[in-house]
């Protein structure tokens, strides 16, 4: 048991958890962050797109989240590289999006700063397109991190801030009444005033909540030894089943396959052959390039494919989880949106379409959050 309790505790250091711990340290509170093993978070199933609009999400709540976490995005990522010294990799490249026939076009009307790019336009602007590609969507604004760098700066900008991360697994959230008391660890039970749930796909194996791991199995290759060739490759390709995200290392990404196999790890053939199949298709001369690295990850989805976030039944846990595919996006506006909740009980009118109550009506016993009246404890 601790002595002196830290005013927030964070449950998970993954993206979403650092970045609240950062913003909320930053603002003057005591923070500490209880992390698991990083090796198979949501962060190794991404490769970093900041793309809203090249995933054309329609006009509502979720594409206002996300483009105004993308407008954060420049400012954000200057401020942690310069508190820890570490580059992220941030690119704005823009995305392009090519289509093979025109069946594959969608209504971009809604869209700004969206241009469609002919046959001939869309093969000048990138050069190595299949030939079958008969135009697509441009979008300049949309960009990339590279999502292990950022996860490292993340990690060292907490260290400069003295933030206290334990290493360990929450095993147990202890409640009573409309209050969580405690976090129960193998090692120790630690305590705060006030509790953030930042778990990601593991999230309910300490409360009921709706979601769970869908498993992205994912590839990089690179520029062939001994190149002389530059990559020519220097925007992310956003294609139909398949995207293709180019480092400015010479690295380029391959992802990523949605499988709702549980918490089931490796590569397969299967996912490999699928993701080689159609990044061959799209870019032809990635089959030149050596393989470097085959991976995987598990994210975090909830039935309508929206993130939780804000307060939850009990009065000092407060959620930010369920981000799904778009956990690196989010990441600072989620942190700015629960810091201010928490410190000022400012409740954000937009937070509160991503209100865990939503679920409430699904009929789904498995979706039901548990309220304060049921203090049974939840432990795995």
């Amino acid at each position: 048991m601790r002595d002196t309790p830290t005013d927030i505790l964070i449950i998970g250091g993954g993206i979403i958890g650092l970045s609240l711990a950062i913003e909320l340290k930053l603002r003057g509170s005591n923070i500490t962050v209880l992390t698991r093993d990083f090796q198979q978070a949501a962060a190794q199933a991404a490769a970093g797109m900041l793309a809203p609009q090249a995933e054309n999400i329609p006009p509502s709540p979720m594409l206002d989240l996300c483009l105004r976490s993308r407008e954060l995005y420049p400012d954000w990522i200057n401020k942690l590289e310069t508190i820890s010294g570490s580059k992220t990799g941030y690119w704005p490249c823009g995305i392009l999006a090519p289509i093979y026939d025109k069946q594959s076009t969608f209504n971009s009307q809604h869209l700004t700063f969206c241009e469609w790019l002919d046959h001939d336009a869309i093969h000048q602007h990138q050069p190595g397109l299949n030939t079958e590609v008969i135009g697509g969507h441009w979008y300049p604004n949309d960009a990339q991190v590279d999502n292990r760098a950022l996860f490292r700066t993340l990690q060292l900008t907490a260290k400069q801030l003295n933030i206290d991360i334990r290493q360990g697994i929450a095993e147990e959230i202890i409640r009573k009444g409309s209050k969580v008391l405690g976090i129960k660890t193998v090692k120790e039970e630690l305590q705060a005033s006030h509790y953030i749930l930042a778990t990601g796909a593991w999230s309910k194996e300490l409360l009921p909540v709706p979601i769970y791991p869908k498993k992205g199995q994912m590839l990089s290759v690179c520029l062939p030894p001994n190149s002389t060739n530059k990559l020519s490759l220097q925007t992310v390709l956003f294609g139909t089943e398949i995207y293709i995200v180019p480092r400015q290392d010479g690295r380029i990404v391959i992802g990523a396959t949605s499988e709702n196999v549980g918490f089931t790890s490796g590569n397969t053939p299967s996912g490999m052959q699928a993701l080689l199949t159609s990044a061959l298709r799209l870019y032809p001369e990635l089959q030149h390039y050596p393989i470097q690295e085959f991976w995987w990850g598990f994210r975090p989805a909830t039935p309508d494919e929206l993130p939780i976030l804000g307060p939850s039944a009990w009065d000092n846990l407060t959620l930010a989880t369920g981000h799904y595919r778009n956990g690196i996006l989010l990441a600072p506006i989620t942190a700015i949106l629960i810091a201010d909740w928490i410190e000022q009980q400012k409740s954000e009118p937009l937070l509160t379409h991503f209100h865990y109550s939503r679920f409430a009506d699904s009929g789904a016993p498995p979706h039901q959050l548990v309220t304060p009246h049921q203090e049974r404890r939840y432990q795995y």
